[in-house]
């Protein structure tokens, strides 16, 4: 990286809140969000919107006849997007830049849609711009009054951090000087469910903790499908709001072997890694935020890599997804928050059921690493100062 990117703000709506302070509460204690419930006959694990992000997104909806016809994953992205601006005190005399990204898009209003279309044999005037994955920067956009540079993308799992990479990228070459980016998801319908238990990596077993992320001893796959969004807004240079600074970016992709797998050393995370830590010691990091999923070969790759860049002076390790669950395309930007919220609390977020481990005494460089189906692995540098 050329130059330091400071974070001047942070939104966010997921199965811990929307606000900062109830999103901290949630994270200092050991219980999990996930609920039961029936889906297609079955009962499966999820990790839905708490119930104050829901209020929040209710009231979004029913403020504008417009955004009653979007999907949740744009209303989502808008809630997310207003917090943080307002957190950076950005205002709309800004003209700043958006990027956020989703893996899944609008799954929802899909499905209805092409449900519709089968039964009733024509389409809805709405069903294509609603569905369309654009849809998510241009209506946060317009929401918020800017006339930046709007861009949507998906690169499955680490679409959040691409979109951050990508709003860095931007800052850099002097074309804005603001960004926001981050990630949206809503994909707990029943098809995408489907899918994921079609890989034979969705978590089956009841248990006190049903998603055992980077439980490395684990017989099962364990992943659980949350939904949620974050942004961050960013601003090049040292600036004196900054809730943390991107001091490293990392990222790699592997060559493809099967069309969901990394290798078993994962060799992108180590790539990516190494990377994202160019012009630091191994031994400045203080804890890293895993992609972790909760799948058994995810997890051990991950860390099998993390190993190999780090031998006998490991940092403390952590993932938020044993809580949450995988929120897909959203879940990148969702650990660099709890990272962000780790440093400026100075306080370790450790996983129950692995016991105490490794406390660090401090925290001011956090790894954060994501990574999505492919092997298209992303890691990102934060810092106290």
């Amino acid at each position: 990286m050329h130059d330091c990117i400071s974070i001047t703000g942070l939104g966010s709506v997921s199965p811990l809140g929307s606000t900062q302070a109830e999103i901290w509460e949630h994270y200092t204690t050991n219980f999990h969000c996930f609920q039961t419930e029936t889906i297609q006959n079955e009962y499966v694990n999820t990790a839905r919107l708490s119930t104050t992000a829901k209020a929040g997104v209710e009231a979004l909806k029913n403020s504008n006849s417009k955004y009653k016809n979007l999907d949740n994953s744009v209303l989502y992205a808008i809630v997310a997007s207003r917090i943080a601006i307002k957190n950076a005190a950005w205002n709309d005399e800004n003209n700043f830049g958006i990027n956020i990204g989703s893996s899944r898009g609008a799954t929802s209003l899909f499905e209805k849609y092409h449900q519709d279309f089968l039964e009733n044999k024509y389409a809805e005037t709405l069903s294509s711009p609603t569905t369309t994955l654009g849809n998510i920067s241009s209506w946060v956009a317009h929401d918020l009054q800017t006339t930046g540079p709007q861009i949507s993308h998906s690169i499955t799992c680490s679409t959040a951090l691409h979109a951050l990479l990508n709003g860095i990228a931007w800052l850099q070459s002097g074309m804005t000087e603001k960004f926001l980016v981050g990630g949206s998801e809503a994909p707990l319908t029943p098809f995408t469910i489907a899918q994921m238990q079609a890989l034979h990596i969705y978590a089956k077993k009841e248990a006190n903790f049903p998603c055992l992320s980077l439980d490395l001893e684990k017989n099962r796959n364990t992943m659980i499908l949350g939904e949620g969004a974050a942004s961050i807004c960013m601003e090049k240079g040292e600036k004196p709001n900054a809730l943390a600074k991107i001091r490293g970016i990392g990222y790699a992709t592997e060559i493809l072997k099967h069309n969901t797998s990394i290798s078993a050393e994962g060799i992108c995370f180590e790539k990516s890694m190494r990377m994202a830590l160019q012009g630091h010691s191994t031994e400045e990091v203080d804890a890293i935020v895993l992609h972790a999923p909760g799948t058994i070969k995810g997890d051990l790759a991950e860390f099998q890599a993390i190993k190999k860049i780090f031998c006998n002076k490991m940092p403390s390790l952590t993932t938020n997804k044993w809580k949450i669950g995988h929120t897909f395309g959203a879940s990148g930007m969702l650990s660099v928050e709890l990272a962000i919220l780790m440093i400026q609390q100075q306080q370790f977020i450790s996983i129950p059921y692995l016991g105490k481990g490794k406390i660090p005494k401090q925290l001011n460089k956090i790894l954060v690493n994501a990574v999505g189906f492919g092997g298209n692995a992303v890691s990102v540098l934060l810092t106290k100062d």
